[in-house]
């Protein structure tokens, strides 16, 4: 009750059409419960009395009432479904959004796949409930109170012999909606790991060809898809036989209403109309019961999608923002860690006590071997997670002090991996600022060293980019995300192994582009390519989190410590490999 309650929040703001609904429902009651009232006065005037004058009047009323059922059903079941569209609507929407807002940590953890789920099959559910089984059930207790009611004035010892079977009924489809709320929250929960899948594999279908993997996978999701078959049809087994048993008990009142009622009716005490009367009041009320199972169903998996759906709304982001946070404007850039240390899990720190500052305009190269926290540096300054220990300042200012809008307005990044939507390359490189024009745009590329090669496309800056940027090469989407940083203007800017996987040639465009792009930016550079880094302003050399050597190239190498190794060791696979050393890429630095 505690999530049905709380989902039905999200129908406040539709409580007047609800209301209306709930008025054609009341309304098609009612028509419905004066039908058998008519027609047991049609049998009792004609068989009783003779006055076959009056059938016309009574035959034009059955049919008037038959007529305003149908249309107060009718306005029952459309506005029922425009409540529960817009509630879905609604729900699909706060979940996107959230999702959006919640820190990378959630998303460290979280698979693609799941979340698809509830923000499609779990929504689907819960719109179910609202479209059917709110007003359903509503109609089913207010049916079930009324006819209970009719059937007492009527014969109230023939009424509770009859009703006590249809409590059963009752109780019975209770019961069964406990056994399948679990049920059908594995099925969800299944289904999850099954659109996992299904996204891992078309995500990674290059991959899975490359290494000739299809008939594993395969098999890996025919079994998931056998396990989920196996619960569905567990679920369906149960549900079958709880409304073939429902259908059964339904019939042992209209067989002891034939026995106690004919005896009744031969005895004076009841008229052939009314034991007809109750025999149709009867029936009809069968017919809500035998729907408790269907609805049942429905609130069942509303439950279990809700309590899917509220787990992701009511978590709390890592990384929040201050009330009161203040915009971050004028940005002069100069950034400083004090002391700050951090952690993923909360165990191992992955920085210890880092402490560095970089004025406005430097340049600042990060160097280390894998998961020695250059990345994590380069995250935690737009506050994708937040400190463990100590401060991170812009300007002085703490950056949790600041909207996170503004903080990331002003910071730029260029990711080694660099994603692309299914869109043109002008949406693409317009990402960031998506009121330029198109002379910007172009400025961009320009700057990005991608402009001739986006002019030799025969649809030119409209050309559309496949999924994740497939058609395009590793040199051309790193020029693009540089493009897409230049257009927003950002103060300071972040590289991370920009170069990594790429030819000299590209490499070389690359580099240039970069040239353009740290013009009067404080810069933050994670690399392994050396000749990147050689006019770097300060170059921090890191080592299990720790910062154990500064300085500037020529100071670093004077010392004859780790970055005097790493640099020997990448002239070493230089000559090995037959490319340039260092030196000889030095026109090229920035």
């Amino acid at each position: 009750m505690t999530i049905l309650l709380r989902l039905l929040t999200f129908v406040r703001r539709y409580w007047w059409l609800l209301l209306l609904a709930f008025i054609c429902m009341m309304a098609s009651t009612a028509f419905v419960l004066i039908i058998p009232l008519l027609i047991s006065r049609s049998i009792d005037t004609v068989l009783g009395d003779g006055q076959t004058r009056d059938l016309i009047w009574l035959a034009i009323a059955v049919v008037a009432a038959g007529a305003l059922r149908g249309l107060s059903a009718f306005g029952n079941s459309y506005l029922s479904e425009v409540v529960s569209q817009r509630t879905a609507y609604d729900i699909r929407n706060a979940l996107y959004d959230k999702l959006q807002r919640l820190s990378f940590a959630f998303h460290d953890q979280a698979q693609t796949g799941e979340l698809m789920s509830r923000g499609t099959s779990d929504v689907e559910a819960i719109r179910m409930f609202f479209g059917r089984g709110l007003l359903g059930l509503l109609q089913i207790g207010i049916l079930f109170i009324a006819i209970s009611i009719i059937l007492v004035r009527l014969n109230w010892p023939l009424a509770l012999l009859t009703m006590g079977f249809l409590a059963a009924v009752g109780w019975r489809a209770v019961v069964v909606a406990r056994l399948l709320r679990p049920i059908w929250l594995h099925i969800q929960q299944l289904m999850a790991k099954l659109g996992t899948i299904l996204e891992e594999n078309l995500t990674g279908v290059r991959t899975v060809r490359s290494f000739a993997h299809e008939q594993e996978e395969s098999r890996k999701f025919s079994h998931q898809a056998e396990v989920l078959y196996d619960k569905h049809m567990l679920a369906t087994r149960k549900r079958a036989f709880n409304i073939s048993l429902m259908v059964f008990l339904v019939t042992i009142p209209i067989a002891l209403i034939l026995w106690y009622g004919g005896r009744e009716v031969i005895a004076g005490n009841l008229t052939l109309g009314e034991l007809t009367q109750f025999v149709f009041y009867l029936t009809m009320m069968s017919m809500p019961v035998r729907r408790l199972g269907f609805i049942t169903n429905i609130v069942t998996r509303t439950i279990s999608g809700g309590q899917r759906i509220l787990e992701i709304l009511d978590t709390e982001s890592a990384v929040k923002e201050k009330p009161g946070a203040i915009e971050l404007d004028g940005v002069n850039a100069a950034v400083s860690f004090e002391n700050v240390t951090f952690s993923y899990d909360s165990t191992a720190p992955v920085l210890k006590n880092v402490t560095f500052s970089v004025q406005q305009g430097e340049l600042v190269a990060l160097v280390g071997s894998l998961g020695s926290g250059k990345s994590t540096i380069a995250h935690l300054i737009p506050r994708f997670y937040d400190v463990s220990g100590g401060r991170i300042t812009i300007d002085g200012i703490d950056v949790r002090d600041v909207t996170l809008d503004s903080l990331r307005r002003n910071v730029g990044i260029v990711q080694q991996d660099t994603f692309l939507f299914s869109a043109t390359i002008r949406d693409n490189i317009a990402y960031g600022a998506v009121d330029a024009d198109m002379e910007q745009v172009v400025a961009a590329a320009k700057a990005a060293q991608l402009h001739d090669f986006v002019a030799s496309l025969s649809a030119g800056y409209e050309t559309w980019v496949g999924e994740r940027g497939v058609t395009l090469s590793g040199g051309q989407k790193q020029r693009l995300a540089i493009a897409r940083t230049l257009l927003i203007n950002p103060r300071i800017l972040i590289m991370d192994d920009s170069t990594s996987s790429v030819d000299a040639g590209t490499e070389h465009l690359i580099r240039r582009a970069l040239g353009e792009l740290i013009k009067g930016r404080t810069t933050f550079i994670i690399t392994h390519r050396l000749p990147i880094i050689r006019n770097a302003d300060l170059i921090l050399v890191l080592e299990e989190g720790e910062v154990v050597e500064r300085g500037t190239h020529n100071d670093l190498m004077a010392r004859d410590g780790l970055y005097r190794q790493i640099y020997e060791s990448q002239l070493s696979v230089a000559d090995i490999s037959g490319e340039e050393g260092p030196e000889a890429n030095d026109n090229q630095v920035m």
